[in-house]
């Protein structure tokens, strides 16, 4: 039987999206506040509108006659839109507000965390004035993560002792005018995510993937909304064991047993340290750009995962392909400090899927944001599109990857090419051999 789903957002997760649901028995229709070429091609209709107006979402979805609901974003979650399309018959594949705070506010995250006995909880305090904040980091004896409670898009969190000096931190409060923050022990390893559908009390978890927040090479310059990642052709990556994706998955066990009524994405956020896994954070929705590695692979036609969460039947076992994905984002130049907008992006999905005829992998292009003119697409000044190889091997995936960016040129845009790259999984590998003192 078919169904209508509407998609809310407009970025590469959505658009990963998107194609797992259109290559389903879904029709389609979207809405964001950017026009994405890449959804536009598979959806029947495409709605220009403020995500964040619950109102202009379900009048939206109710005019297209949606009977499914997918929710992209956290802003969406954070307003309510879920519950309006709940209220108004449309079962959403999302949180509803009160729910989606385990991602959109930090310290009700934590604080949950500590009252329901979740595994992985680092040491932290939740503060609303600066000055007690300031007083904390100068007392504290080691090196802390500094998290506005609010919505950042990832590049709000500051690292004592990694990015920033303990004054360099006070100055960072005292300078940004956050009403409240959390702060905590700065967790020290190799981070991992672990993504699962929810509904019903139960979850499906999906393959770990670690993705890359700092700008440039090597892991330095600021934080980003991720500029790339890579999955392995199991569940597990090359310096994660059995037991430690089992440890992931456990905390989100327990994380969904005490979170009544939750239904749609939880990902969780993972260090992998000398003690054990331990949780940076969790978000409420699929990861941007971890969706991109674990779509693609999705055996299970995602549509059977939301029919089946709607109707309160078991969710279905989750099957993938036994292969590795990188997955490498194109930025405009400056971002994200001072991102340069205007440059014409020199590859479509053809042209990318052309990329890997001959081998064994696949080239995906997903369109994030960008600007689609009547001579072209162009960047704007967020994340531009991603390129995902698909193969055997992250060493073959990356490769793939690379074949297909330099079909884009990278006039105007930026790319950080060691994702994915034998370097720098061996040097996870290694660092996580060296906290486990072997």
């Amino acid at each position: 039987m078919s169904e209508t789903v509407l998609l809310v957002g407009g970025g590469g997760r959505e658009h990963a999206i998107a194609r797992a649901l259109a290559d389903g028995d879904a029709e389609v229709h979207a809405c964001a506040g950017n026009r994405n070429p890449g959804i536009a091609a598979v959806a029947e209709s495409f709605e220009t509108l403020e995500t964040t107006n619950s109102t202009a979402v379900a009048a939206f979805a109710e005019e297209v006659g949606a009977t499914l609901a997918v929710v992209g974003p956290e802003g969406p979650l954070e307003a309510g839109v879920a519950d309006a399309l709940d209220d108004a018959g449309i079962y959403a594949f999302g949180p509803r507000e009160a729910e989606a705070r385990i991602e959109t506010d930090k310290a009700f995250q934590r604080r949950f965390m500590r009252q329901n006995d979740i595994p992985g909880c680092p040491e932290f305090e939740t503060f609303d004035d600066t000055t007690a904040a300031c007083e904390y980091i100068d007392e504290y004896d080691g090196d802390l993560a500094v998290k506005p409670a609010g919505l950042t898009g990832g590049k709000g969190v500051r690292v004592v002792g990694d990015q920033v000096t303990a004054e360099e931190a006070k100055e960072y409060l005292r300078d940004s005018d956050y009403d409240r923050v959390v702060l905590e022990e700065r967790l020290v390893g190799e981070e991992f995510t672990v993504q699962a559908f929810v509904a019903d009390g139960q979850l499906r978890v999906t393959p770990a993937v670690q993705d890359h927040k700092r700008a440039y090479e090597g892991d330095e310059g600021p934080n980003t909304g991720g500029m790339g990642s890579y999955s392995d052709a199991g569940l597990e990556l090359p310096f994660l064991t059995e037991d430690d994706y089992r440890e992931a998955v456990s905390v989100l066990e327990a994380t969904v047993e005490a979170l009544d009524g939750y239904k749609g994405v939880l990902y969780g956020q993972f260090m992998l340290t000398a003690e054990g896994v331990k949780v940076v954070e969790f978000n409420a929705r699929f990861g941007d750009p971890e969706a991109m590695n674990t779509l693609p692979v999705l055996n299970t036609d995602l549509l059977d995962v939301l029919v089946a969460a709607r109707d309160g039947e078991d969710l279905p076992q989750l099957s993938f392909a036994p292969k590795a994905t990188v997955c490498k984002y194109a930025v405009p130049e400056g971002y994200p400090t001072d991102p340069e907008a205007g440059a014409k992006v020199r590859i479509d999905e053809e042209s990318a899927a052309r990329v890997a005829e001959g081998s064994d992998g696949e080239a995906i292009l997903y369109y994030a944001s960008v600007d689609e003119r009547e001579d072209g697409v162009y960047t704007t000044t967020s994340r531009s599109f991603a390129v995902v190889g698909v193969s055997d091997t992250i060493t073959d995936a990356e490769r793939v990857a690379e074949d297909a960016l330099a079909v884009a040129g990278e006039e105007g845009l930026r790319v950080r090419h060691d994702v994915g790259t034998e370097d720098l999984v061996q040097r996870r590998v290694d660092h996580v051999a060296e906290l486990r003192g072997e």
